[in-house]
């Protein structure tokens, strides 16, 4: 055998994996093999594999006489519509995907390549866990992987698509990626499977259960989308990265965009109730305000009372952050306070402008919230705003009382602009609790208690549930009709394209976690 026989030969054994037996085993599972995921993920033709022929240097426990050439997992350079990415995809079908010392040290070497060359890093998560023959060494690789994931935090955007189990010490590594995608009844994510569970809760619980897609993007928010399945998955992806940069140095890509001279919706005008308690969907807000077609919801199905998302705004890409009436009345509380602040500091990171479309009744009260920290998750969104410096515009739709008003990327903590639509309410509450506050004298002095009421109500709505107290000191800049917020913030947007915000020079702030 030549040189060159050889290599063919090395080559030909290195794309089979684990053999054809497991990967016939894989798709009857319903997933796709590591190499066919990576297939669909990138541009034909474009994938470039580094360390093809890595082996493990295990000797314990007849290791030395099982190698794969590989070692579990694939990894190398390509491009997703044109655009350079990085990724590894764990390969289930070689000692069930487990990570090897060899195994991590391919994964951190493109981590590093990515990072001097400023591109996204993708990684594909189906692995039983750290390789257990291998003891503390597989533990190391963990760890090792994890102090790239931090160094490489906010420089360059990490994805996670979760695509078969990922338990123990596996799930911390997308757990601080940006965002994490799981395809629903063939992922899993756990700290401690549900053997561990019964054993020292005694709870009875499937792995579906404990940490399924549906549970995880509905219960607990880990992660970011569900997906039926890993096409529809890796097709999320693709979707994602269109709207991001290629790393912090960078801004997004804006689609060419002709507008046709009129921008004004008067679709607008229809969607807030005339009734100030009457619930409306805010994405209906959303989709007459941006480009046709172009909102990708994110965490869409976790903390419904607040929505988050890309968009395109005259071709540019854009954050959303809006309080959602059609739930909870649009409330903040604990999880969708972590929810906007985590997106919120995303979008900083990579120089995507923020829109927050506020529509907020304060802070869900209660014993719930108090004990589970809402005053530390609330500082959360407060902090998140506050530090951001790329553009951001706040457009009050209905009601911004008291603290919420505040926090929801208002002027004072350095909204670039803030318009309101004239129903807007600002005020401290809620006319009617704000009267039987100030005027309980008066009202209990009265005959008439019920009617006195009303005649406050009405008189503090005239004087303060409007937005032209606010807009008096400056706090609102504009106060617009509905149907011209679209062309308004294309031009705003226009107009901040070149801002510049110098920080104080610090190490780092010290988010309240």
């Amino acid at each position: 055998m030549n040189a060159y026989e050889k290599l063919d030969k090395l080559r030909e054994e290195a794309l089979e994996g684990g053999g054809k037996e497991r990967v016939a085993k894989q798709h009857k599972s319903g997933k796709l093999s590591a190499r066919e995921r990576i297939h669909f993920l990138v541009d034909e033709g474009s994938f470039n594999e580094i360390g093809a022929f890595v082996l493990h240097r295990s000797r314990d426990f007849g290791m030395d006489e099982q190698k794969f050439l590989g070692d579990g997992v694939i990894t190398g350079y390509g491009t997703v519509n044109g655009r350079l990415i990085y990724v590894f995809s764990q390969d289930f079908t070689v000692f069930g995907g487990s990570l090897s010392e060899t195994h991590a040290e391919k994964i951190v070497k493109i981590m590093d390549l990515a990072m001097k060359n400023g591109a996204p890093v993708i990684g594909l998560n189906d692995s039983g866990g750290a390789r257990i023959q291998e003891g503390v060494v597989s533990l190391g690789g963990y760890a090792d992987i994890f102090y790239k994931n931090a160094r490489a935090s906010g420089v360059i955007p990490q994805i996670s698509a979760i695509m078969g189990p990922c338990a123990g010490g596996a799930v911390y590594s997308p757990a601080l990626t940006d965002f994490i995608m799981m395809v629903q009844n063939t992922s899993y994510m756990f700290v401690t499977g549900p053997n561990v569970v019964k054993t020292v809760t005694h709870e009875e619980v499937s792995s579906e259960d404990l940490g399924g897609a549906a549970a995880h993007a509905m219960k607990s928010g880990v992660t970011h989308f569900a997906c039926s399945n890993e096409i529809e998955c890796i097709g999320h992806i693709k979707k994602l990265l269109s709207y991001i940069p290629q790393n912090c140095e960078e801004i997004p890509k804006s689609l060419q965009y002709e507008s046709s001279g009129d921008e004004i919706r008067f679709e607008l005008d229809k969607i807030v109730p005339e009734n100030p308690n009457q619930p409306y969907d805010i994405r209906d807000v959303i989709n007459n305000v941006i480009d046709k077609d172009s909102f990708f919801e994110v965490h869409k199905d976790f903390a419904e009372n607040i929505v988050v998302g890309f968009a395109r705004l005259a071709g540019r890409s854009m954050g959303i952050v809006a309080n959602q009436p059609a739930y909870l009345a649009g409330v903040l509380d604990n999880h969708s306070s972590n929810k906007g602040a985590r997106f919120t500091r995303f979008c900083d990171c990579f120089n995507i402008p923020l829109l927050v479309l506020v529509d907020v009744p304060g802070f869900l009260p209660g014993t719930d919230q108090e004990w589970n920290g809402i005053i530390k998750n609330g500082a959360k969104l407060l902090y998140a705003f506050s530090e951001a410096t790329v553009p951001r515009i706040t457009v009050i739709t209905r009601k911004a009382y008291g603290g919420a008003y505040d926090v929801m990327n208002s002027k004072h903590i350095g909204a670039d602009l803030s318009f309101a639509w004239p129903m807007a309410e600002i005020a401290v509450m809620g006319a009617k609790g704000a009267s039987e506050i100030i005027f309980k004298r008066e009202i209990k002095a009265s005959n008439e208690p019920a009617k006195k009421l009303e005649e406050k109500i009405a008189e503090y709505t005239e004087m303060f549930a409007n937005p032209y107290k606010a807009a008096e000191r400056g706090f609102i800049d504009e106060v617009i009709k509905p149907h011209e917020t679209r062309k308004k913030l294309i031009s705003a947007f226009k107009m901040l394209e070149n801002k510049v915000d110098n920080t104080p020079r610090k190490k780092h702030g010290n988010i309240p976690l």
